[in-house]
């Protein structure tokens, strides 16, 4: 069984805990349930820059990256950085990441929040939507077509948009319906950890124009994603790289200065 298989198998035991203790009543009745979602995709047509930044506290192949910060600053740092949007980690076992990171992410900032998880229930959606997600990620490796089309189609029903993550072919043409509004690639084999920006490079042409092409992982400099863009690429998910350093916000403004200079 290798990590993604443990990841999975111990977030569908978590999810039916969750809802054995949170009714779907309780997360429609929250106080974000009904707030109108700002849209990343329509961000990341019109940016300059296209970059998503991301909270998250550690990893299964880098174990801890930073606890230093508290959510609230790593959000507004990025809000001021002038990221598009903020991908906010809530697995707990493996990212050290809540839902009450979300929450306090979405009290902070006025831009796109993506609930970064590994969605295998509608339950999930609805808790997304809840705690003031604008968007999901789902994840090709982890989903089949059936599941792809249905949850998708549960989220834009909320009013969510779709990140569909693939890392080949094979998951990218299962995957392509009109419920999905960005596809990201990414760069890091979620089986050997192992990054490499041809994942990106490789899927480019396959991808419809119809989806925000973005690229997730390994993006580290402002020379990758120079050498992204012309593929067609206009999000960029930076996580790791701002947050191994003593101050995120501070290390995205000078990320995202250099790439507008």
């Amino acid at each position: 069984m290798n990590i993604l298989d443990k990841i999975i198998f111990d977030k569908q035991r978590e999810v039916v805990l969750k809802k054995s203790i949170i009714p779907v009543s309780q997360l429609e009745n929250s106080v974000f349930f009904g707030r109108e979602t700002i849209s990343l995709s329509q961000k990341l047509r019109t940016s300059s820059t296209g970059i998503i930044a991301e909270h998250k506290r550690r990893s299964p192949s880098k174990s801890v990256i930073n606890h230093s910060f508290t959510v609230e600053e790593v959000v507004k740092g990025y809000e001021n950085a002038g990221a598009c949007g903020i991908s906010v980690l809530t697995d707990g076992k493996y990212f050290g990441g809540s839902l009450d990171d979300l929450l306090l992410a979405r009290a902070s900032v006025n831009i796109p929040l993506l609930r970064k998880e590994f969605i295998v229930d509608e339950y999930q959606i609805l808790e997304a939507k809840a705690f003031g997600a604008d968007l999901i990620l789902l994840i090709a490796a982890v989903l089949t077509r059936e599941e792809i089309k249905s949850l998708s189609e549960f989220a834009k029903k909320l009013g969510l948009e779709v990140l569909l993550e693939v890392h080949n072919q094979e998951e990218l043409e299962k995957s392509i319906m009109p419920t999905l509004d960005m596809i990201g690639v990414n760069n890091r084999n979620l089986k050997t950890f192992e990054v490499s920006l041809d994942f990106s490079k490789q899927l480019a042409s396959q991808i419809p124009d119809d989806f925000v092409k973005v690229s997730e992982s390994g993006i580290s400099s402002i020379e990758a994603i120079s050498e992204l863009r012309p593929y067609g690429y206009s999000g960029f998910l930076i996580g790791e790289n701002f947050m191994k350093t003593d101050n995120a916000g501070k290390a995205a403004t000078e990320f995202i200065n250099n790439l507008k200079a």
